[in-house]
Formats: structure tokens, C-alpha cells, sequence
């Protein structure tokens, strides 16, 4: 028989489904099985997150402000929105069709966290807003900020009109239109320490390219029926780690094109989501006449909360897919925390609200 130990995190912000004192990893024979936490502070950052930016090279309030300052900011120079500023892009991105667009090695920051500071407000309510805020070249970090999008809701009977019996199809399904927040198609995209809520398509879309970093972050809501992903990939590769998801359709998503790679660790689902929560699209979606699920996936280390299937991997990955390391706390076995179609290894994790088993 097994011993183990439930080590009690504590989360510094308010979580609808998490309390304070629940844990989000367990240990058994000195072995960690789900998310625990490194050096940099708290999963979901905020509060006792250890890389909060307090300043920048540019100081701006509002939108006009804001445009200027990204505008003339250079490789390794920092925007940065003050406390509790509010910047409302509502207005301009449905007339103007503004976007936030940070260049190569520029720092869009917020101090989310410090000082009990929740963060600047970046916000539209324009349903189409195509992108809120695009890195126009490689190694662009957005951290310390609340990035809050038009759309947190599910519109199940719109998607059932559209594409149930005799539905209507796409042209009726995309008559509403979608939302993004941060887009990228150039390499090493950074978000950190950011609350992401509200976007119907993507609260982060990873176009292509590789070296993204997605981590300590609270992203929610972003469930729309049909598409509602935390993170969406197209052809991009990436490391997503220690980020609290709730109220996602899919919090980690990906086409499955050749080159669709991802490192999911140290992630927590914390208990609502509309379908599974992370996710490789395979070919049969696409309809391309392959069963390619994405080129390599890993899954360890992650606690699923969720009722729903905590893994999907919908077709065959072109290397390899290991699941591995998690805390399955609402799945009593393998089969029904993860389904794939083959190239999967599903090993070394635990089950259950109070584990025992290891397989």
C-alpha cells in the first residue's frame, strides 16, 4: 500500500472553485502527481508572483496614449499601463478597426499583483473584435494585465440552429461574429501573470512559429460553442504551464496541422468546462484525408477538476503524445480521463478525489 500526502496550496485570488485551502497537487512516494507551483510565485500568478513588472519606458492612461507609446517603442523597451487604469477600445475597434499591435521585443505590461494591484484593464465590447492585441514581430512579452473580451457566453442554441438537424450551417454560424485577444504569428510570444476572460474564439491564438510561452495566467470564460478555446494553436508550438483555466469550451486547443505542438505542465482545470479540456484536433476534422493529430504532445503534471473528459486527442500525433503525472481528481481510471486514437502513452498518474492508485 501506497502512502501519500495532499500538500495544500494556497491561491491569492478569488476562485469561484477552488478553495483557498484545496489542493492542486499530491505526493506519493516522494513523487509529485499534478500542478505544484515553482519559483515564480503562484499558479494563476497575481499576488506573490515574482516577475511583475512596477515601470516602463513609456507611462500611458489611455488609448491614444497607449497607440503613440507602441508606435515608437523598440526592441527591449517596456509599455507600461498603471494600477488600475481602464482602457475601453470598444469605440474605435468597431469603427475603426483598431488593433494593439506590439513590435518585435517590445513589453506591454501591467503590475497585476503588486501592491494588491489587480491589474490595468484592457477591454472591448465590440462582439466582432477580430484582435485585441497582435505581436507584429518575434519575442514580444504581454504580462500583468486583464485582458477582457466582448463575448463569456456559450450560445448553445445559435449553435444548434446552425449546425443540429437541418441546421442552417457556417454561413449562419459565423454571422455572430468571433473574438480574439492576443495574437501571433511571429516566434516566442510571452504572456505571463495576465487575467483572459471573454473571447469567443481565442483567448490566446498561437498562429504558428515556435518558442511561446504561456504561463501563470487566469484565463476564463472563453466558451463559445463550436470554437471557445484558453489557448489555440494553428501550426505553432508551445510551452503552456502553471496557469489556472475555468469556463473554457477548450482551454488548451490545436488544429493537429504537422508542426501543432505543445508542452502542457503544471496547469489547473478548476472545475467548469463546457467540453474536454485539453485538446489536438486530428484529421478527420480538418477533412484534409489524414489522421494527423498535431506532430508532439505532452501532458504531465496538470490537475483536472473539470466532469468533463480531461483529454481528447482526435486522431494519431506524428510523433508522439505522453500523458503522464496528472491528477485525474473527478476520473477513477485511465479510459475515461484520456481518449486518443493511437501514439498515446497514458502512464504514471492518479485518480480520484482522494488518490490511491497510481498507474
Amino acid at each position: 500500500m501506497r502512502f501519500f500526502a495532499i500538500v495544500p496550496v494556497l491561491f491569492y485570488i478569488a476562485l469561484p472553485c477552488l478553495a483557498a485551502d484545496e489542493p492542486t497537487w499530491v505526493e506519493i512516494d516522494n513523487i509529485v502527481y499534478g500542478a505544484k507551483p515553482d519559483e515564480r510565485g503562484p499558479i494563476g500568478g497575481g499576488k506573490g508572483y515574482a516577475n511583475i513588472i512596477t515601470k516602463g519606458d513609456f507611462i500611458v492612461k489611455d488609448l491614444d496614449a497607449l497607440l503613440d507609446a507602441l508606435s515608437k517603442a523598440k526592441a527591449g523597451q517596456v509599455v507600461f499601463i498603471p494600477g488600475e487604469t481602464t482602457i475601453d477600445l470598444t469605440a474605435r475597434i468597431y469603427i475603426d478597426k483598431i488593433v494593439l499591435e506590439v513590435p518585435e521585443g517590445v513589453t506591454l505590461a501591467g503590475n497585476r499583483g503588486h501592491g494588491g494591484s489587480t491589474g490595468a484593464l484592457l477591454t472591448s465590447d465590440a462582439l466582432k473584435t477580430p484582435v485585441m492585441i497582435r505581436a507584429a514581430g518575434p519575442g514580444v512579452r504581454i504580462t500583468g494585465l486583464r485582458i477582457q473580451g466582448p463575448n463569456p457566453k456559450r450560445y448553445l442554441d445559435h449553435h444548434r440552429r446552425s449546425f443540429g438537424q437541418g441546421g442552417a450551417g457556417y454561413e449562419h454560424y459565423y454571422k455572430l461574429p468571433t473574438s480574439n485577444g492576443i495574437s501571433t504569428g511571429h516566434a516566442r510570444l510571452e504572456v505571463d501573470n495576465c487575467e483572459i476572460s471573454g473571447f469567443s474564439h481565442a483567448g490566446v491564438d498561437l498562429i504558428t512559429a515556435e518558442g511561446h510561452h504561456i504561463h501563470h495566467n487566469y484565463i476564463h470564460h472563453c466558451q463559445y460553442q463550436g470554437l471557445g478555446y484558453g489557448v489555440c494553436h494553428n501550426t505553432a508550438a508551445s510551452l503552456i504551464e502553471y496557469n489556472l483555466f475555468d469556463w473554457n469550451r477548450h482551454s488548451i486547443a490545436g488544429t493537429g496541422r504537422p508542426g501543432n505542438s505543445y508542452v502542457a505542465r503544471h496547469n489547473v482545470e478548476l472545475g467548469v468546462s463546457l467540453s474536454h479540456c485539453f485538446d489536438m484536433h486530428g484529421g478527420r476534422d480538418r477533412k484534409d484525408g489524414t489522421d494527423i493529430a498535431g506532430t508532439s504532445i505532452e501532458i504531465y503534471n496538470n490537475t483536472f477538476r473539470a466532469a468533463q473528459t480531461p483529454v481528447v486527442i482526435r486522431g494519431v500525433p506524428q510523433d508522439k503524445c505522453h500523458v503522464h503525472h496528472n491528477w485525474f481528481v473527478t476520473r477513477n481510471e485511465a479510459g475515461r480521463a484520456v481518449r486518443s486514437s493511437g501514439r498515446t502513452k497514458v502512464f504514471h498518474n492518479v485518480y480520484a478525489e482522494e488518490p490511491m492508485v497510481v498507474e
